[in-house]
């Protein structure tokens, strides 16, 4: 589903110029620690995965204590907050809106009440059969409060404890009832679950506290493990739910139709470089795509500089692989951040320097190769383009550490309707043409799965083949896919 709210279409041009991670969750049980505060830190590290709202749930016996609003985990909480959240297990969320618009009523976690007591649920990822859920669960007198998918999960799973099941068998009823992308975090009076759908196509791990007893913690990183202590212990498997309450940690495997398909953003983009997936640290893998880039793209220039942050990993692959000196020449502010103030009229038209600042005397008189991790609409390329040339590069090749982003995503990322992306209209010549460079190339699709040193089908990557691993239905399929529908 895509957002509720529509953009006109000068406001595209305003919109940040990537692929948008919906969320990132957190879950913990650890009676005798402070686990509101463990939760603020734990979200304080996955912030890079949604800056619209955050909310943290907290369990203390049958009673849950929510606080949740809109803006960064530092301004939604602080001391006094989370002084109002006791209790020995919690769940965290921060978000950023994919199904449902940016208000606070679809902050989250969402909390659900039933016959057991209240459910608190965190959810990163997309479902594609939001309608008929909802529409399943109105006919048996379930009541909403919010537009999100993830609160239909929430219902889902009370509605299925309300007719008598426990919360096992009440969580495992209602999953079967999901058709999409989820990574859950599940806060109940008895303990804390952690879900992945069948295909694990939106990350989630296991760390422990080395606390006696031993206590679990679940986030969507590992850098949301390290930033409390917890050690890393392993992935929630798709299809798999973890149960931890006071007895320990149990896994339930509640699909048999198990085929691993991790979003191959995650690898290129979403995830923090110091956090670790398939045994070693993303800032690794954006080395090894750099490099590839490298021996695939090769450019004469001086320099080679990355899009800071996401694409210096890969930009300093790039120059080790090429012998091509790499240098800074763009500078981030890196207190911008989401701001409600717009900036002046002049201010906009002079281009990306809120965010991004040339270094001139690094650029003057260079013949750049620039590295960024993708294009989606384009807006942001060229305005950095301009700004190397204004600083006086006398030549900008632009390499990409991924394929051209052709299709949207249906999963859990915040990608435009397909004719907004540039890749799908346009070939790379005449990309490059738009955006003003002397050349430009992007990583092999083929490249960019060898990189990874796994399995290249245990990856999703449909934003650039329009190959979706999980059904999506027609309806849903039509909003987003523009080119398809009018049969272009």
């Amino acid at each position: 589903m895509i957002p509720n709210h529509s953009f006109a279409a000068d406001e595209h041009s305003n919109k940040p110029d990537k692929p948008e991670e919906a969320c990132g969750v957190f879950g913990i049980y650890a009676p005798g620690e402070d686990v509101a505060k463990l939760t603020y830190f734990g979200l304080y590290a996955l912030q890079h995965r949604g800056q619209e709202s955050a909310g943290i749930a907290t369990f203390e016996g049958e009673k849950v204590h929510l606080h949740k609003d809109m803006g960064l985990v530092s301004q939604v909480f602080n001391e006094s907050s989370l002084g109002h959240l006791p209790g020995n297990l919690a769940v965290g969320h921060t978000r950023y809106s994919t199904t449902g618009s940016s208000r606070v009523v679809n902050a989250q976690p969402v909390v659900v009440e039933t016959r057991l007591g209240s459910l608190a649920l965190a959810h990163n990822g997309n479902l594609v059969n939001t309608k008929e859920l909802r529409e399943e669960l109105l006919s048996r007198k379930c009541e909403f409060v919010s537009t999100t998918d993830s609160e239909a999960i929430a219902v889902a799973i009370g509605s299925e404890v309300d007719k008598g099941k426990d919360w096992l068998e009440a969580a495992i009823s209602a999953f079967g009832m999901c058709q999409g992308a989820f990574s859950l975090t599940i806060a109940t009076p008895k303990g804390v679950m952690g879900v992945r759908d069948p295909q694990g196509v939106r990350p989630l791990v296991i760390g422990i506290l080395p606390t006696t007893p031993v206590r679990y913690v679940l986030a969507s990183e590992t850098c949301g493990l390290d930033i409390i202590g917890a050690e890393f212990l392993r992935d929630v498997e798709p299809g798999e739910l973890v149960w931890i309450t006071e007895e320990g940690m149990a896994s339930f495997h509640w699909s048999q139709q198990q085929k691993r398909k991790l979003c191959i953003f995650e690898m290129i983009y979403f995830a923090r470089p110091d956090s670790q997936m398939e045994g070693e640290s993303l800032y690794s893998y954006r080395l090894r795509i750099g490099r590839l880039l490298a021996a695939e793209s090769p450019a004469d220039a001086d320099i080679v500089i990355g899009v800071p942050d996401s694409g210096i990993p890969a930009a300093i692959g790039f120059s080790q692989a090429s012998g091509i000196p790499y240098a800074e020449g763009l500078i981030k502010n890196r207190y911008v951040g989401r701001t409600f103030i717009q900036p002046t009229q002049t201010m906009r038209e002079s281009g990306i320097r809120m965010k991004l600042n040339p270094l001139k005397d690094v650029l003057e008189g260079k013949r750049v190769i620039i590295i960024d991790d993708s294009i989606v609409r384009g807006t942001t390329s060229r305005k950095i383009v301009k700004a190397l040339r204004d600083a006086g590069a006398t030549a900008v090749h632009m390499r990409i550490s991924s394929p051209p982003v052709t299709h949207p995503c249906f999963y859990g990322i915040d990608t435009d309707n397909q004719d907004q992306l540039i890749a799908a209209t346009k070939s790379v010549a005449e990309i490059g043409a738009q955006i003003g460079v002397d050349s430009l190339a992007f990583l092999s699709w083929d490249g960019m799965l060898r990189a990874t040193n796994e399995d290249p089908m245990s990856f999703c990557s449909a934003c650039f083949t329009g190959d979706y691993p999980i059904d999506v239905p027609e309806v849903v399929k039509r909003s987003k896919l523009i080119l398809e529908k009018a049969g272009t």
